[in-house]
Protein backbone atom coordinates (compact mmCIF):
# COMPACT_ATOMS: atom_id res chain seq x y z
CA UNK A 1 0.00 0.00 0.00
CA UNK A 2 2.92 2.33 0.80
CA UNK A 3 6.04 2.12 -1.36
CA UNK A 4 8.79 4.62 -0.48
CA UNK A 5 11.88 4.60 -2.70
CA UNK A 6 15.12 6.64 -2.49
CA UNK A 7 13.31 9.43 -0.66
CA UNK A 8 15.47 12.39 0.33
CA UNK A 9 14.83 15.81 1.85
CA UNK A 10 16.88 18.85 2.75
CA UNK A 11 16.07 22.41 3.80
CA UNK A 12 17.90 25.56 2.73
CA UNK A 13 17.84 28.42 5.26
CA UNK A 14 18.00 31.41 2.91
CA UNK A 15 18.00 33.93 5.78
CA UNK A 16 20.90 32.21 7.52
CA UNK A 17 23.62 32.24 4.90
CA UNK A 18 21.83 29.74 2.64
CA UNK A 19 22.74 26.95 5.04
CA UNK A 20 21.58 23.59 3.72
CA UNK A 21 20.38 21.02 6.25
CA UNK A 22 20.13 17.45 5.01
CA UNK A 23 17.35 15.69 6.89
CA UNK A 24 16.59 12.43 5.06
CA UNK A 25 18.64 10.50 2.53
CA UNK A 26 17.51 7.57 0.36
CA UNK A 27 14.75 6.26 2.61
CA UNK A 28 13.34 2.95 1.35
CA UNK A 29 10.57 0.77 2.77
CA UNK A 30 7.18 -0.76 2.02
CA UNK A 31 4.05 -1.20 4.12
CA UNK A 32 1.54 -3.87 3.17
CA UNK A 33 -2.24 -3.93 3.64
CA UNK A 34 -3.24 -4.59 7.24
CA UNK A 35 0.24 -3.79 8.54
CA UNK A 36 1.16 -1.11 11.08
CA UNK A 37 4.76 0.06 11.23
CA UNK A 38 6.37 2.47 13.67
CA UNK A 39 8.88 5.10 12.67
CA UNK A 40 11.54 5.13 15.37
CA UNK A 41 14.79 6.97 15.94
CA UNK A 42 16.20 9.82 18.03
CA UNK A 43 14.56 13.21 18.28
CA UNK A 44 15.52 15.31 15.26
CA UNK A 45 16.13 12.29 13.02
CA UNK A 46 13.39 13.36 10.60
CA UNK A 47 10.39 11.24 11.59
CA UNK A 48 7.92 14.13 11.54
CA UNK A 49 9.46 15.47 8.33
CA UNK A 50 8.93 12.07 6.71
CA UNK A 51 5.30 12.00 7.88
CA UNK A 52 4.67 15.43 6.34
CA UNK A 53 6.25 14.26 3.09
CA UNK A 54 4.03 11.19 3.04
CA UNK A 55 1.00 13.47 3.37
CA UNK A 56 2.22 15.85 0.68
CA UNK A 57 2.82 18.83 2.97
CA UNK A 58 6.58 18.81 2.26
CA UNK A 59 8.04 18.36 -1.20
CA UNK A 60 10.59 15.61 -1.70
CA UNK A 61 14.00 16.57 -3.03
CA UNK A 62 13.97 13.36 -4.99
CA UNK A 63 12.63 9.85 -4.71
CA UNK A 64 9.18 8.30 -4.88
CA UNK A 65 6.15 7.93 -2.60
CA UNK A 66 3.46 5.60 -3.93
CA UNK A 67 0.19 5.00 -2.08
CA UNK A 68 -1.80 2.16 -3.59
CA UNK A 69 0.19 2.78 -6.79
CA UNK A 70 -0.59 6.52 -6.84
CA UNK A 71 2.58 8.66 -7.07
CA UNK A 72 2.64 11.55 -4.60
CA UNK A 73 6.00 13.10 -5.51
CA UNK A 74 5.52 15.67 -8.25
CA UNK A 75 1.73 15.23 -8.29
CA UNK A 76 -0.54 18.17 -9.01
CA UNK A 77 -2.19 19.69 -5.91
CA UNK A 78 -5.65 18.52 -6.98
CA UNK A 79 -4.34 14.94 -7.30
CA UNK A 80 -2.82 15.14 -3.82
CA UNK A 81 -6.19 16.34 -2.48
CA UNK A 82 -7.90 13.41 -4.21
CA UNK A 83 -5.43 10.97 -2.61
CA UNK A 84 -6.16 12.49 0.80
CA UNK A 85 -9.91 12.36 0.23
CA UNK A 86 -10.07 8.72 -0.81
CA UNK A 87 -6.84 6.90 0.14
CA UNK A 88 -4.93 8.55 2.96
CA UNK A 89 -6.06 9.53 6.45
CA UNK A 90 -3.88 11.53 8.84
CA UNK A 91 -4.19 11.93 12.60
CA UNK A 92 -1.81 14.77 13.45
CA UNK A 93 -0.98 16.05 16.91
CA UNK A 94 -3.06 19.19 16.46
CA UNK A 95 -6.67 19.79 15.45
CA UNK A 96 -6.95 22.26 12.57
CA UNK A 97 -10.55 23.08 11.68
CA UNK A 98 -12.65 26.07 10.67
CA UNK A 99 -14.11 28.09 13.54
CA UNK A 100 -17.78 27.61 14.48
CA UNK A 101 -18.08 24.21 12.77
CA UNK A 102 -19.66 21.81 15.30
CA UNK A 103 -17.67 18.81 16.49
CA UNK A 104 -20.07 16.29 15.00
CA UNK A 105 -19.65 17.90 11.56
CA UNK A 106 -15.86 18.01 11.97
CA UNK A 107 -15.81 14.25 12.56
CA UNK A 108 -18.32 13.46 9.80
CA UNK A 109 -16.66 15.62 7.12
CA UNK A 110 -14.09 13.08 5.82
CA UNK A 111 -16.85 10.55 5.15
CA UNK A 112 -19.02 13.14 3.39
CA UNK A 113 -16.04 14.27 1.29
CA UNK A 114 -15.42 10.67 0.21
CA UNK A 115 -19.03 10.30 -0.99
CA UNK A 116 -20.90 8.89 2.02
CA UNK A 117 -24.40 10.11 2.80
CA UNK A 118 -24.73 12.78 5.52
CA UNK A 119 -26.80 10.34 7.62
CA UNK A 120 -24.16 7.57 7.45
CA UNK A 121 -21.42 10.08 8.23
CA UNK A 122 -23.31 11.48 11.21
CA UNK A 123 -24.01 8.00 12.58
CA UNK A 124 -20.32 7.14 12.38
CA UNK A 125 -19.40 10.46 14.02
CA UNK A 126 -21.82 9.77 16.89
CA UNK A 127 -20.32 6.30 17.34
CA UNK A 128 -16.76 7.61 17.53
CA UNK A 129 -17.52 10.63 19.73
CA UNK A 130 -19.31 8.29 22.11
CA UNK A 131 -16.49 5.74 22.16
CA UNK A 132 -13.93 8.49 22.78
CA UNK A 133 -16.02 9.88 25.66
CA UNK A 134 -16.83 13.32 24.25
CA UNK A 135 -19.98 14.43 26.12
CA UNK A 136 -23.05 14.75 23.91
CA UNK A 137 -23.56 18.30 25.17
CA UNK A 138 -20.39 19.28 23.26
CA UNK A 139 -21.22 17.72 19.90
CA UNK A 140 -23.00 20.82 18.58
CA UNK A 141 -20.16 23.15 19.64
CA UNK A 142 -16.93 24.04 17.89
CA UNK A 143 -14.10 21.81 19.12
CA UNK A 144 -11.87 24.90 19.16
CA UNK A 145 -13.62 25.74 22.45
CA UNK A 146 -12.75 22.33 23.96
CA UNK A 147 -9.90 21.37 26.27
CA UNK A 148 -6.69 20.11 24.71
CA UNK A 149 -7.51 16.49 25.52
CA UNK A 150 -11.01 16.80 24.07
CA UNK A 151 -9.63 18.38 20.89
CA UNK A 152 -7.17 15.49 20.55
CA UNK A 153 -10.00 12.97 20.81
CA UNK A 154 -12.10 14.83 18.24
CA UNK A 155 -9.06 14.79 15.96
CA UNK A 156 -8.71 11.03 16.42
CA UNK A 157 -12.42 10.50 15.74
CA UNK A 158 -12.14 12.57 12.56
CA UNK A 159 -9.14 10.53 11.41
CA UNK A 160 -10.91 7.21 11.90
CA UNK A 161 -14.34 8.24 10.60
CA UNK A 162 -13.65 7.14 7.02
CA UNK A 163 -12.18 3.68 6.33
CA UNK A 164 -9.05 4.84 4.53
CA UNK A 165 -6.86 2.21 2.83
CA UNK A 166 -3.81 3.98 4.28
CA UNK A 167 -3.28 6.06 7.41
CA UNK A 168 -0.63 8.20 9.10
CA UNK A 169 -0.70 8.49 12.89
CA UNK A 170 1.43 11.06 14.72
CA UNK A 171 1.50 10.22 18.45
CA UNK A 172 -2.16 9.12 18.57
CA UNK A 173 -2.06 8.06 22.24
CA UNK A 174 -0.03 10.97 23.62
CA UNK A 175 -1.48 12.55 26.77
CA UNK A 176 -4.60 10.36 26.77
CA UNK A 177 -6.03 8.83 29.93
CA UNK A 178 -5.88 5.00 30.12
CA UNK A 179 -9.48 4.42 28.97
CA UNK A 180 -9.22 6.63 25.88
CA UNK A 181 -5.75 5.30 25.13
CA UNK A 182 -7.21 1.79 25.06
CA UNK A 183 -10.01 2.95 22.76
CA UNK A 184 -7.47 4.37 20.29
CA UNK A 185 -5.54 1.10 20.28
CA UNK A 186 -8.81 -0.72 19.57
CA UNK A 187 -9.51 1.63 16.65
CA UNK A 188 -6.06 0.89 15.22
CA UNK A 189 -6.63 -2.86 15.50
CA UNK A 190 -10.03 -2.47 13.81
CA UNK A 191 -8.45 -0.50 10.96
CA UNK A 192 -5.79 -3.19 10.52
CA UNK A 193 -8.51 -5.84 10.38
CA UNK A 194 -10.02 -3.90 7.48
CA UNK A 195 -6.58 -4.12 5.76
CA UNK A 196 -5.63 -0.49 6.34
CA UNK A 197 -1.86 0.09 6.05
CA UNK A 198 -0.64 2.34 8.87
CA UNK A 199 2.55 4.33 9.44
CA UNK A 200 2.87 5.90 12.87
CA UNK A 201 5.08 7.65 15.36
CA UNK A 202 4.54 6.04 18.78
CA UNK A 203 6.73 7.23 21.64
CA UNK A 204 4.56 5.08 23.89
CA UNK A 205 6.50 1.80 23.84
CA UNK A 206 3.59 -0.23 25.18
CA UNK A 207 1.28 1.12 22.47
CA UNK A 208 3.93 0.37 19.85
CA UNK A 209 4.27 -3.19 21.08
CA UNK A 210 0.49 -3.59 21.03
CA UNK A 211 -0.35 -2.46 17.49
CA UNK A 212 2.83 -2.38 15.39
CA UNK A 213 4.08 -5.28 13.29
CA UNK A 214 7.59 -3.89 12.94
CA UNK A 215 9.71 -0.74 13.18
CA UNK A 216 11.51 1.41 10.63
CA UNK A 217 14.45 3.20 12.23
CA UNK A 218 15.15 6.70 10.94
CA UNK A 219 18.78 7.73 11.49
CA UNK A 220 19.73 11.36 11.98
CA UNK A 221 22.10 12.69 9.33
CA UNK A 222 23.36 15.65 11.37
CA UNK A 223 24.72 17.41 8.30
CA UNK A 224 24.56 21.09 7.37
CA UNK A 225 26.56 22.91 4.75
CA UNK A 226 26.67 26.18 2.88
CA UNK A 227 25.32 26.31 -0.67
CA UNK A 228 26.06 28.96 -3.23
Amino acid sequence: MFEISNLSKSFTLHHQGSTRIDVLSEVNFRVEKGECIALTGPSGAGKSTLMRMLYGNYLAEYGSIKINGEELVGAEPRHILSIRRHLLGYVSQFLRVLPRVPAIRVVAEPMIASGASPKAAEDRAIELLTRLRIPQTLWSLSPLTFSGGEQQRVNIARGFSHSYPAMLLDEPTASLDPDNRQTVLELIHEAKAKETAIIGIFHDQAARDDVCNREIKITALHTAKQVS
